[in-house]
């Protein structure tokens, strides 16, 4: 029997409240003070959580796997991320209310700045402004309609991003990733996974450098990288498994697009850290599991911004007793994957997580750190596990067997 066909068979509604508060790409390396962003961070209110906590570290797909941010999640959710692979254009295409059919292909795009000679710049056009963003799709919009016989629908994302949808016949998600993945490299372009796959490349390059014309002489948005070729999965629902009313209560498209598919409520949390917690307040009596997302600790760590991400921590602190006055049956506190700004990229380092319940088996932790973490109560464990872990907590599983 599979993990989940377990939580399903044991899950019942107790109507005990649960809260993930995700703070994106978390986990760090020590910086130049020998410490890391989480530890070098004043987190009075983490830190006394963590005392009254069962601590622990995330692998969040297998050990030594960097996990992107969709498998990061998925795991945190209680899926097995090699069981069920979401694209990542996919869920940014359901995040910003784009309608996908079948047989549509999405993409995640970023628009980036590229030199003449197909040179990746900056994979983030310098995260423009989502407003200067959206006036960019609009442009692209009117110009690319159509690719051969493939239609194109654009939608507009979060500052350097957006979604491509495409609609044709012979289309599949088999394509690889059109970046390089790195600044000053040359262009990596799409090319496919399997037979299959090869129409889909060929008008992915080619919307690419229609996309390149369009936007000739525009700084700093003069090309785009393509990610994340996909198409909706067939995937069970958090409702129907865990017997629960669960809510996502983030601002960024895609991590909006991956709790609709896996039967999440989204609501609309404003734009600032504040207005996301004092949502949760808002429907506390209306459901019973709350994602809660926290973006910036993540694109700080991708930016290199060790102060940057470690500023955005003491700034979740400051506000985290927001959740606490909500008394929560069971708070989970983690990220959904390791993002130091040292590396300025995602890595494969275990991802530090609390627990907190009246039922934790709390130590002698000091604080919510990585070191902390690393001997504390709960171990090392698969981030597929801490959702069975929180509905332990909550009193919400059955006794297995006799």
């Amino acid at each position: 029997m599979k993990r989940m066909e377990l939580l399903q068979r044991l899950s019942h509604d107790n109507g005990k409240k649960m809260i993930l508060l995700v703070m994106d790409g978390i986990g760090g390396l020590p910086g130049p003070n020998g410490k890391t962003e989480l530890e070098a961070a004043f987190t009075p209110n983490l830190d006394a959580l963590a005392a009254k906590s069962e601590l622990g570290l995330l692998d969040m797909v297998d050990i030594g796997i960097t996990p992107g941010s969709g498998p990061g999640h998925l795991s945190l959710f209680g899926y097995d991320p090699l069981e069920f692979s979401i694209g990542r254009g996919i869920l940014e295409a359901m995040g910003v209310g784009a309608l996908v059919g079948p047989g549509n292909v999405c993409a995640r795009g970023n628009f980036c700045t590229r030199s003449e000679g197909d040179i990746i710049l900056d994979r983030r056009a310098g995260r423009i402004a989502t407003e200067k963003s959206a006036l960019v799709v609009q442009k692209l919009a009117k110009a690319i309609q159509e690719i051969d016989d493939v239609r194109v629908t654009f939608y507009p994302g979060k500052e350097h991003r957006f979604v491509a949808v495409f609609s044709g016949a012979g289309l599949t998600e088999n394509v690889a990733d059109a970046d390089p993945q790195q600044e000053g490299a040359p262009m990596r372009w799409a090319v496919p996974l399997s037979a299959d796959g090869e129409k889909m490349a060929e008008v992915a390059n080619k919307f690419i450098r229609r996309v390149s014309e369009v936007l000739e002489g525009e700084s700093p948005a003069n090309g785009c990288l393509l990610r994340g070729f996909s198409s909706a999965p067939d995937i069970p629902l958090m409702p129907d498994v865990y017997k629960m009313k669960p809510v996502a209560v983030a601002t960024y498209p895609m991590y909006k697009g991956l709790a609709k598919l896996v039967g999440m409520t989204v609501v609309n949390a404003g734009e600032t850290l504040e207005a996301l917690f004092d949502t949760v307040g808002k429907l506390w009596n209306d459901y019973d599991y709350f994602y809660v997302h926290v973006k910036y600790t993540d694109s700080r760590g991708e930016d290199g911004d060790f102060e940057g991400k470690r500023k955005v921590v003491e700034t979740v602190d400051g506000i985290l007793p927001k959740l606490l006055a909500l008394s929560p049956d069971v708070l989970a506190v983690t990220g959904d994957h390791s993002t130091p700004s040292v590396m300025s990229a995602h890595s494969w380092h275990p991802v530090p997580f609390m627990l907190f319940s009246p039922f934790a088996r709390t130590g002698d932790s000091k604080a919510f750190s990585e070191r902390e973490c690393r001997v504390g109560a709960s171990g090392r464990i698969e981030g597929k596990k801490l959702l069975g872990l929180m509905l332990a907590h909550a009193g919400r599983l059955e006794k297995y067997g006799a």
